[in-house]
């Protein structure tokens, strides 16, 4: 059974998200806390939304996808952006994936949205192998690219990475 979150599913999916962080290498980089996932997930006018699936028997969460709209200036209209998708692995193979992407491209078609976009790590051949089947592409002429950290703070205070200082420095990149 698929159904969207509710609050009494944050430890679940939490721990979820813990669970595929260390899938993919990565745990150390999975800071979020329960309280910010409750709030980002139901507050009045949340900005995220997730789905679970549940168990069949035991009615447990097995696995969940988190979720977020996007916007096409080529399309005009909203898509769905997965930011994350994760099957417990004692529940895989028994559909789950399938119906949580299933649930959200009905909701893109009910909705009028044309895209619906994810990542997935090169390494990770399992899931490249079965969004193909379900007929996803690739897109392999786009890199991702993503600033964070101090660089992030660095651009937002107009100043190169590395730079001492709190302002614009001229003929630096950036420098308006």
């Amino acid at each position: 059974m698929i159904r969207p979150a509710a609050p009494a599913d944050v430890p679940a999916i939490h721990a979820m998200i813990r669970e595929l962080a260390e899938y993919e290498r990565s745990l150390e980089e999975a800071r979020a806390t329960e309280e910010q996932l409750r709030d980002a997930l139901f507050r009045e006018n949340p900005a995220v939304f997730a789905l679970v699936a549940e168990d069949d028997r035991s009615g447990e969460p097995v696995g969940f996808a988190l979720w977020f709209l996007n916007f096409s200036t080529w399309t005009g209209t909203h898509g769905v952006y997965l930011e994350d998708l994760y099957v417990r692995p004692a529940a895989r193979g028994a559909g789950h994936g399938r119906a949580l992407l299933a649930e959200l491209a009905r909701l893109c078609v009910e909705r009028g949205y044309e895209r619906f976009q994810w990542w997935v790590l090169n390494w990770n051949e399992p899931a490249i192998g079965f969004y193909k089947s379900l007929g996803a592409e690739p897109m392999d002429e786009w890199t991702v690219f993503r600033l964070s950290g101090e660089p992030l703070r660095a651009l937002a205070a107009g100043r190169a990475p590395g730079d001492p200082g709190d302002g614009e420095q001229p003929g630096r990149p950036g420098a308006l």
